[in-house]
């Protein structure tokens, strides 16, 4: 009895382990650099909440002819391991500026860039094009040294590793090439160092000897946010810049007159509205497995239905001969970018709603923010999160399929004359009807008329949808009576309430299906018989017109 339940605890923990190795590994998507496809590695936050690494960014700015602006940002001090001689494999690669010039540049806040001037009043702002969002966003002045460093992304990053045993064992970044495994951590210095690194680098009878080591890491932190501007600690958030900011950035003239408050209100209204949705997704797994199967048989039946139309207009135009060969090859080709675009566009929302579920990458690098404590760093973490979370949220709760996979559209008319066979191409829907008011009217019946707009595909019959407006509403949708496969350009409706007011509308269809509706036309049955005038969007035929129309 005794050893079953000691084999069924052992099989939950390893079922709840599987779970959150699951988790983790679903999550590495999340935590990969846009630019360079690794994972983070001191990342910043640019203004568009989208994460880079800093010597990815560095790198990309000196690509765009800009110098002087790829500087540490504040929060980031330097260190032995950040000189060239002793920079990492793939930070080695990099064409970065000076330290000496970098340092200068960094303390006057200006650079030199295409269409910069020495001195120049008004310097240029400097653009960083988004990997993620692929649009330019604007840095100011000081470039990267104006951007904040996320630490919370920085302790995920450092968790997954520690979770999957990401980069094995860690190295020492002062060794020459092989390196050694690092056994100590320096803080100050910013640094791993095996012991004869430690030694040499921390030499008796100097400052540095104070040194406390410390474990070795990958990323040295530090303990808190500051001001890129001020080197303060951060102590509100703006709400109108949607920015961290010190007490020093609440008394500039910059954020004057903005709507500012405590990190802790922003950190209390960003974590329970993360928790809050996070929560409604978790909840609703069964919802977003459901609607993925949903998704999945549109594929399908886009796919099935894409193929059926093609070999439909092949059967066609192979018929029509040599003359259309060449319009073949079009229409195959419009249909297939169809299909692509659509099942593109499927694909992608199956993707969306997988990340949705239960262990896989937005969910649980939301939960792994959601552990962070830091209020300032979880306020600059979370917003980008929360937004991917409410957007994720709002497309859960107003589902529907992003293409449908009906291709009656393409279908062809191949009774056209040969002449027209330069023009030929798909089928279209008829335009919406053009109510014709002149010869619309309400008296014991109702008679309705209508026309196509010129260059309108023809329909081939009509439907017309009428109902009441003086009555009450009845809950759900509203309900429309209907004449199906209406032959011809008018309609007689027979026996309508008196006294009353009706709305009408019609469309047409063809073989390509429905076209768009007509504009809602409303007419007044007379009280007693009589003649009513005709209201059409407010308007009215005078009764004289309806009198001398009734003796025609």
């Amino acid at each position: 009895m005794a050893e079953g339940e000691d084999m069924q605890t052992f099989t939950s923990i390893m079922d709840a382990l599987v779970r959150i190795s699951t988790s983790m590994k679903n999550m590495e998507k999340e935590l990969l650099c846009p630019v360079c496809q690794e994972m983070y590695k001191q990342p910043l936050v640019l203004p568009c909440t989208h994460n880079v690494c800093q010597a990815c960014a560095r790198e990309v700015l000196g690509q765009q002819g800009y110098i002087g602006h790829g500087g540490d940002p504040s929060s980031e001090p330097t260190s032995p391991a950040s000189t060239p001689s002793t920079r990492s494999p793939r930070l080695s690669r990099r064409t970065l500026p000076k330290p000496d010039r970098l340092d200068r540049l960094l303390k006057s806040g200006f650079g030199t860039y295409p269409g910069r001037k020495r001195g120049a009043l008004h310097p240029q702002v400097i653009m960083f094009p988004c990997p993620a969002c692929q649009g330019d966003v604007e840095l100011g002045e000081r470039g990267l040294a104006g951007l904040f460093r996320n630490l919370t992304l920085e302790r995920v990053v450092e968790r997954y590793r520690q979770s999957v045993s990401v980069g094995g064992a860690i190295l020492c970044q002062l060794c020459k090439p092989p390196p050694l495994e690092a056994t100590k951590g320096c803080t100050e210095c910013r640094a791993t160092f095996c012991n004869e690194c430690f030694k040499l680098f921390h030499p008796w009878g100097t400052q540095k000897a104070q040194h406390e080591p410390t474990l070795p890491t990958l990323s040295f932190r530090p303990k808190g946010l500051m001001c890129p501007d001020h080197k303060e600690e951060v102590t509100h958030y703006c709400k109108t810049c949607q920015r961290l900011v010190c007490q020093l950035c609440r008394v500039r003239r910059t954020h004057s007159g903005h709507k500012i408050t405590p990190v802790l209100s922003a950190y209390q209204a960003l974590k329970d509205k993360l928790t809050k949705s996070l929560t409604y997704i978790l909840g609703n797994q069964d919802t977003v497995q459901t609607q993925i199967c949903e998704l999945e048989e549109a594929v399908r039946h886009t796919e099935v239905s894409g193929q059926q139309a093609k070999e439909e207009v092949s059967q066609l135009v192979r018929g029509l001969g040599a003359v259309l060969e060449e319009k073949r090859a079009s229409l195959l080709q419009a249909i297939e970018e169809c299909q692509q675009e659509r099942l593109a566009r499927l694909s992608a929302q199956i993707q969306e709603h997988r990340s949705l579920l239960d262990g896989s990458g937005l969910v649980g690098y939301a939960q792994e923010v959601l552990k962070e404590t830091d209020q300032p760093c979880f306020v600059q973490a979370a917003k980008q999160l929360h937004n991917r979370i409410a957007r994720a949220t709002e497309a859960l709760q107003t589902f529907r399929p992003a293409a449908s996979s009906s291709f009656r559209h393409c279908q062809l008319d191949v009774g056209r004359e040969m002449k027209l066979l330069t023009e030929l191409n798909f089928l279209r829907v008829p335009e919406a009807p053009v109510i014709d008011t002149q010869r619309t009217f309400a008296y014991d019946q109702i008679f309705l008329c209508w026309r196509l707009p010129p260059h309108s595909p023809p329909a081939w019959h009509y439907t017309v949808e009428f109902r009441r407006t003086d009555v009450p509403a009845q809950p759900g949708p509203t309900r429309w009576q209907r004449r199906e496969e209406v032959r011809g350009t008018s309609a007689l409706l027979e026996n309508p309430d008196t006294g009353s007011v009706y709305v009408l509308r019609v469309r047409g269809c063809n073989k390509a299906g429905y076209g768009e509706y007509s504009e809602d036309v409303h007419l007044h049955t007379p009280p007693a018989p009589g003649i009513q005038k005709l209201a059409r969007r407010g308007g009215a035929c005078l009764q004289s017109q309806l009198l001398r129309r009734l003796r025609q």
